[in-house]
């Protein structure tokens, strides 16, 4: 996001600060990207089946620590989750709301859609 205008989480107690995209210049293009890779698809769907925050330790994926950090950093900047320091714990949780007041219906249909390919494929 070159020369893009970014929005902060509020520190918390000194807490580290991570850019977010505001509302918006969220992007479909972006958020099409960071949905179309299937480590990034699962950390999703997982976010979306708890419906709270969760740190980037619960994630149990088949990519090392880097490619790890790589993925969220990709759905941080995309617009699709928000991250914040809480101590040392990096939480996550979807921008569901943002999402949804700038394209209406498209993470539940993306949601859905992979739910039944899971299903599908096994």
């Amino acid at each position: 996001m070159v020369g893009a205008a970014v929005t902060t989480a509020a520190p918390a107690g000194g807490s580290r600060v991570l850019p977010h995209p505001p509302r918006a210049e969220i992007r479909l293009e972006s958020v099409l990207h960071a949905l179309s890779d299937p480590v990034r698809l699962r950390i999703v769907r997982e976010l979306a089946a708890d419906g709270d925050e969760l740190t980037c330790s619960r994630f149990d994926l088949p990519v090392t620590k880097s490619t790890t950090t790589h993925h969220f950093r990709v759905l941080r900047e995309s617009g699709v989750i928000r991250q914040v320091y809480r101590g040392t714990a990096k939480m996550n949780a979807l921008r569901k709301g943002d999402l949804d007041h700038v394209f209406p219906g498209l993470l539940d249909s993306v949601l859905a859609a992979a739910g039944r390919q899971a299903d599908r494929l096994g």
